[in-house]
């Protein structure tokens, strides 16, 4: 039957006089085969906002959205915002029928509708209609299509730059968490298709991450469930950089830095470890410390993205990971050391705080403007340098054991190759242990001092932390000269304003005592650390090398007059120095080094130290070392009864100059100008040349 009778009623007045109606209905005859809605063939009785949502779907989905009937929806909606919530749950009931029907052209129609109606409507009533939009997006999220997928992660992210007027206390994104990190992971084979998707995946994320990051009942965000499946997402799209022609936001790569350096900035303090944490397995699951550019890549945006607060957080982090790595391979430790370096490195440019020192021994953060840029702060110091400490012990230790297993011809190249892979660590663990330490405040680089000196093995002293009967002779040498290394970084540019800050007797006799080693390369580390805590107006550089100054004046020597706490110092320690001083300079294993990093200490003390007193010891001094080298009671070689001359020679030129005594001054350089007539030999210009017999 193609026809139907239908009543119609009409009204008709039954006089002019009271002017009343009555009703009347006439039979019609009405089509079957028009467009019947859910009430079937009743279309005058279906409910408004059904008749506005059907007439807004054309015949021919080509022809697209009715914007007439769009409009009068629109206005509908505004109108009656109590109905917001059935007119999403008719729309979506339309969309999941036309989803399952592969009706696309309806469904592009019905998100566009959701689309208008979201940015239209704001109102308390929009909650409900919200839940309709995300069962709709999470259909489309659902399906197979290329099409609908970005379709829908569109509309979402349209959907999340909408700030609503009141949080909401029950909606969740777990499941847009999870589905955006899987279209980020796409692995479809056609390549334009596969970027297309990656990218919708990212920008869902993005839109999760601005939709929820300042709603804080939706700080389950930060759970480690959610960074699990973000962080990581976001990465491989990074590291996976196969469209780096494509510009801008078609270029997934760049998409996703942009993404996780937003995540980043909008971390909060007890939310980093989880935003780093998800990193480092990342780093470790795909095997990116080594080679590590993508690793130092990822900390750098890291720590420019955050907060300057929140750099102690990442710091840590990575701190506690090389722990877990401990015996990894060398190449992984240096990896992460490395990385580490560079957080640090980006730490101290960027903090603005200073760091405090209360009552319980932890460092307190403030944060007033005027503090100084190169102050980094952190848990606690001493726990930083602790661990990498441990972890320098921890390689010598590798590189020892290996050495002592040397066999055979092949174990001795592959024991080399682990050697030199150690000597990466080593170093990269003494750059990090300096950076960090040459931007700490000076009351806490002593502090720092005090600790490295603590951990150096010295015969003769007990020391209990570390154990160097299992390590042998060689492997004591090696942690010498390692803690020695880090103690010069640490002490580089070190200004301490009395000589009591810097060389407390705490400090000073252990440092003196390594200076009495049979081992030249660890008396130059100890004649190189008083060096950087001695100069205090930076002359070094000009002191370089020992030979005969011919006009010290042209120097330009920047020194200032000695204060009473150095006086009191020099009275207490100065001793000690000259006696070690001496005791240095007949060791038979001496090189051209040895003397002129006593030929910088000498200068140095006369510079900073310096008054009458100290001039005359040191004046004793340079002539107790050439009578001990003209006796020769100890038969030293001819090289250092030479060299003690020639140092000598160099040093009283120089303080003769210094002190301006011209008597002095002429019979130094009497004697300087009958030595290179008649002993040449005597002359540090002469005797440290090379090929000299």
């Amino acid at each position: 039957m193609s026809e139907v009778r239908m009543r119609s009623y009409r009204q008709v007045p039954r006089s002019e006089a009271d002017g009343t109606f009555r009703y009347t209905h006439t039979w019609e005859r009405r089509s079957f085969l028009g467009r019947l809605g859910v009430c079937g063939c009743c279309g005058p009785l279906r409910p408004r906002y059904k008749r506005l949502v059907d007439n807004i779907f054309p015949e021919d989905p080509k022809d697209g959205l009715v914007k007439s009937d769009m409009e009068k929806l629109t206005f509908y909606a505004v109108s009656a915002p109590e109905k917001l919530d059935r007119i999403g749950a008719y729309l979506a009931e339309r969309l999941t029928r036309d989803v399952v029907r592969h009706r696309y052209g309806y469904v592009v129609i019905a998100m566009e509708a959701l689309d208008q109606l979201l940015m239209a409507c704001h109102s308390q009533s929009i909650k409900p209609f919200v839940e309709s939009f995300l069962h709709m997006v999470a259909k489309l999220l659902e399906s197979r299509e290329p099409d609908l997928q970005v379709l829908g992660t569109n509309s979402f992210v349209k959907f999340a730059n909408i700030e609503e007027d009141t949080p909401s206390y029950h909606r969740r994104y777990d499941f847009f968490v999870s589905q955006f990190s899987a279209m980020c992971h796409s692995t479809h084979e056609d390549p334009d298709t596969r970027s297309r998707i990656r990218v919708a995946g990212i920008k869902g994320l993005q839109g999760v991450v601005r939709k929820t990051v300042n709603d804080e009942l939706q700080a389950i965000i930060w759970e480690p469930q959610h960074m699990d499946k973000l962080i990581p997402s976001m990465l491989f799209n990074m590291q996976d950089n196969e469209d780096s022609d494509r510009a801008g936001e078609e270029n997934p790569a760049s998409l996703a830095e942009s993404c996780f350096r937003e995540l980043l900035g909008r971390a909060a303090y007890g939310n980093m470890n989880n935003a780093v944490r998800p990193v480092l397995v990342h780093l470790d699951n795909h095997r990116l410390w080594d080679p590590n550019d993508f690793a130092v890549s990822c900390f750098r945006i890291i720590m420019y993205s955050i907060q300057a607060q929140h750099s102690h957080h990442v710091i840590q982090q990575v701190l506690s990971h090389l722990d877990t790595h401990s015996k990894n391979t060398p190449r992984v430790r240096a990896g992460i050391v490395q990385v580490l370096l560079e957080t640090v490195a980006i730490a101290a440019k960027g903090s603005i705080g200073h760091i405090v020192h209360n009552q319980s021994n932890a460092y307190t953060y403030l944060s007033p403007i005027s503090s100084p840029p190169n102050l980094w702060l952190g848990p606690t110091v001493l726990e930083v340098f602790n661990t990498l400490l441990k972890h320098l012990r921890v390689s010598v230790d590798f590189e020892m054991s290996d050495g002592s297993r040397r066999n055979s011809a092949t174990s001795l190249s592959s024991t080399r190759t682990k050697e030199s892979e150690e000597r990466i660590v080593q170093n990269a663990i003494i750059q990090t242990i300096g950076f960090f330490g040459g931007n700490l405040p000076d009351y806490q680089r002593a502090e720092v001092m005090m600790f490295i000196m603590g951990k150096v093995p010295v015969y003769g002293t007990p020391c209990h932390t570390l154990d160097t009967v299992k390590i042998g002779h060689q492997g004591t040498k090696r942690i010498q000269t390692m803690l020695l290394s880090s103690l010069i970084m640490v002490t580089s540019g070190f200004k301490c304003k009395t000589m009591c800050a810097g060389l407390s007797a705490a400090f000073l006799e252990p440092l003196c005592s390594i200076s009495l080693m049979e081992d030249s390369e660890l008396r130059q580390l100890v004649l190189e650390i008083l060096h950087n805590i001695i100069d205090r107006h930076d002359n070094r550089a000009k002191l370089r090398g020992i030979r005969i100054i011919p006009n010290v004046a042209a120097l330009k020597i920047k020194r200032e007059k000695i204060c009473k706490e150095d006086v009191v110092f020099m009275k207490k320690h100065g001793q000690q120095l000259y006696r070690h001083i001496y005791l240095g300079c007949k060791e038979e294993d001496n090189v051209q080094k040895n003397f002129e990093l006593l030929f910088t200490a000498l200068a140095l003390i006369t510079i900073e130290l310096a008054n009458e007193e100290v001039v005359i010891d040191l004046v004793r001094l340079t002539i107790a070392l050439q009578d001990m080298a003209l006796a020769n009671e100890e038969n030293m070689p001819m090289f250092i009864r030479c060299g003690i001359m020639a140092l000598v020679a160099a040093y009283l030129n120089f303080l003769s100059q210094m002190i301006a005594n011209p008597p002095f001054s002429q019979h130094v350089s009497k004697v300087i100008e009958l030595r290179s007539m008649d002993a040449q030999y005597l002359l540090p210009e002469h005797i440290f040349r090379e090929k000299c017999g």
